[in-house]
């Protein structure tokens, strides 16, 4: 079994890898206010920007599905990780050696599963690229030289040359200290008739594929020569490290430039994607043997920071044959999930980006992605076009089947501009009548949409488990607990040593009270100021894993002021919580006077009175001299 990585080695990843820098590879982070940064939450499906991180605490936060933690957490819950394997993830990104308590360094037998995975699959990279360049690899050479790839290109795309044999990446790959049981697993090998492995891959072109992070997690084969009885494309199988409705070739090429240029262009190939590439087309990707699905959407939504405030452009390209529209109008059925426009460029002639590139250079390519159709505009005309609209029956048959695709549209006043579009293409006068019947069909499909379209929609997925309690950020009542407990996790030089002095019960929320506590445990804030590791502390002195939760949540939420909080801010709320405090026990004692009335001596009673007064000058004091007066 593998020894525990040491946890100075695991402070030693957590502080080379900042949080924002291991979550932007899956995540746009746009600011958020206050210092954290915010972008659509990779964890549950949402059409606002609710998930936050805070890169100088090293934590992240959605306050939609509450999911948080730091950046171990995050690679561990995206990528399925374990903890080890999440650690050794960041310690290869950060070139950072890691030992473990049995003794030894990052040895291979210590090696997390999809460490080693991971590691045969980056080995066998580098060795099909070795491939290509000897002779039996000039069928692959050839085949790349034929579609405008010189070495360059594919040197830049890691395209490698499968030999032709049985056992060659399998022989290399146990030279390399890997088990036949590793190679198997990874998908690299298959189980032979006779019982040993042979190569999965053999007289191909190879592409590795990449995840967002970089790192090869399988390849995709294509057929070169014509005794080849497979398929003109093959993939790596379903394995632990690759699942291919999680993953968009070129996607690490390509993550930077979509959220920079707000614009994601779907192909489907990888020579696509090379073409699209080298004209300058950098934000290009393809599925890997697969439609394009919800997943990918996903993937595609988080890089665009795709929210209802926020509209990037998604732009597909198909073949103009009928294959081509069918996979265009089955992207269509997804464009509700998108909050993006999604527009669709239709190559001429059949032609996939990577034949025009040849035929017609590569401005035509460029000037392809940057002339695109509106899904919906697409949509209508490809269903119309499938109807003899010159007789009344072709045209009524038209409408009842293009008529659900505009009402589908959400926005109730694009929605009309295409029925109106519609009413045109159809050549009925009467625009109203078109306009009505969508009006209709929308509302069944609101209604019942099994009456509205046919079709059975999928059941609401399961929405994330919510902690037992639910703080209300916007509520007035909790605003200044929240705030002052906000400005101690976050900024707790600016509230401290008074904050120290404040007790649990100024704290009329119990979840506020308990992350004051955890405060106390952990040092409190004048401790918290002096070390760096102080929001670790109070995660471990909080008393249960909701209210760790909370501290996280309370870390990255941005504080409410439009400056940048100083001690005139904190001073407020530590002066707004005490005075609210000391009215409420003003309310108290005068209800105990009231109560003990005439029962008691004058001598019983001044104590009391005593105690009034002193809150009341002590109220003022505050009111007047605000935090100079705690």
């Amino acid at each position: 079994m593998a020894g525990r990585i040491r946890d100075e080695d695991v402070q030693a990843v957590r502080s080379a890898l900042p949080i924002d820098v291991v979550v932007g590879d899956y995540v746009q982070l746009a600011n958020g206010g206050g210092g954290q940064l915010k972008g659509v939450c990779p964890f549950h499906d949402e059409k606002s920007a609710s998930f936050y991180v805070s890169p100088s605490k090293g934590v992240f936060h959605c306050f939609g599905c509450q999911e948080s933690g730091d950046t171990i957490s995050f690679l561990m819950k995206i990528e399925h990780f374990s903890f080890a394997e999440a650690v050794e993830r960041m310690a290869a990104q950060a070139n950072i050696t890691l030992r473990y308590e049995e003794g030894g360094y990052n040895t291979r037998g210590q090696q997390g599963e999809r460490t080693r995975l991971v590691e045969a699959h980056k080995v066998a990279a580098a060795w099909y690229r070795e491939q290509l360049e000897t002779p039996e690899g000039e069928i692959g050479r050839a085949f790349l030289a034929e579609r405008g790839f010189d070495a360059e290109a594919a040197a830049r795309f890691g395209v490698g040359y499968a030999p032709a044999g049985w056992e060659h990446l399998v022989r290399y790959l146990r030279g390399k200290g890997f088990t036949d049981k590793e190679v198997l697993q990874g998908g690299l090998a298959s189980q032979g008739q006779r019982g040993g492995l042979i190569d999965r891959f053999r007289g191909r072109l190879v592409w590795p594929i990449r995840d967002a992070a970089g790192e090869v997690v399988g390849f995709g084969a294509r057929r070169l020569r014509e005794d080849d009885n497979g398929p003109k494309y093959l993939n790596t199988p379903e394995t632990p490290i690759y699942k291919k409705s999680h993953v968009l070739y070129g996607i690490d090429l390509a993550k930077k430039e979509i959220a920079k240029a707000g614009r994601a262009v779907v192909v489907e190939g990888y020579t696509d994607v090379m073409a699209c590439h080298l004209v300058g087309v950098t934000t290009a990707v393809a599925t890997c043997g697969t439609a394009f699905a919800e997943d990918h959407i996903k993937i595609i939504r988080r890089l665009l920071m795709d929210t209802s405030s926020y509209r990037g452009e998604t732009v597909f390209t198909f073949d103009g044959d009928a294959a081509g529209q069918k996979a265009a109008l089955r992207a269509f059925e997804d464009d509700q999930k998108f909050a993006a426009r999604t527009s669709i460029a239709i190559t001429p002639g059949g032609m996939d980006p990577c034949e025009l590139r040849l035929a017609k250079g590569d401005e035509a390519v460029r000037e392809l992605i940057e002339n695109p159709v509106p899904l919906f505009e697409f949509a209508l005309r490809s269903t119309v076009a499938r109807h003899r609209v010159d007789a009344a029956e072709g045209r009524a048959a038209a409408l009842e089947e293009a008529a659900p695709i505009v009402a589908k549209i959400k926005d109730p006043s694009i929605r009309h501009e295409y029925a109106v579009q519609l009413a045109g293409l159809l050549g009925i006068l009467d625009e109203q009548f078109v306009v009505r019947r969508v009006a209709q069909i929308s509302r069944w499909q609101r209604e019942s949409p099994q009456q509205g379209n046919r079709m059975r929609t999928p059941a609401p997925a399961p929405q994330p488990a919510r902690p037992a309690f639910r703080l209300d950020p916007r509520d007035p009542a909790g605003f200044v607990e929240r705030e002052l407990i906000k400005l101690a996790l976050q900024y707790p030089e600016l509230v401290s040593p008074a904050f120290d002095q404040y007790g649990e019960d100024e704290f009329t929320a119990p979840p506020y009270a308990a992350v004051r506590r955890a405060i106390g445990r952990a040092g409190g804030a004048a401790y918290g100021a002096s070390v760096p590791n102080f929001l670790a502390l109070v995660q471990e002195a909080a008393e249960d894993s909701q209210i760790r939760g909370l501290v996280t949540e309370l870390t990255v939420e941005p504080i409410r002021t439009r400056r940048k909080p100083d001690a005139l801010y904190a001073g407020e709320f530590l002066v707004r919580l005490r005075r609210a405090a000391v009215q409420r026990r003003v309310t108290e004692v005068r209800g105990q006077l009231q109560r003990l009335g005439n029962r008691v001596s004058p001598e019983e009673l001044a104590p009391v009175q005593q105690e009034l007064w002193a809150l009341q000058q002590y109220d003022d004091n505050l009111k007047t001299r605000g935090a100079a007066g705690l």
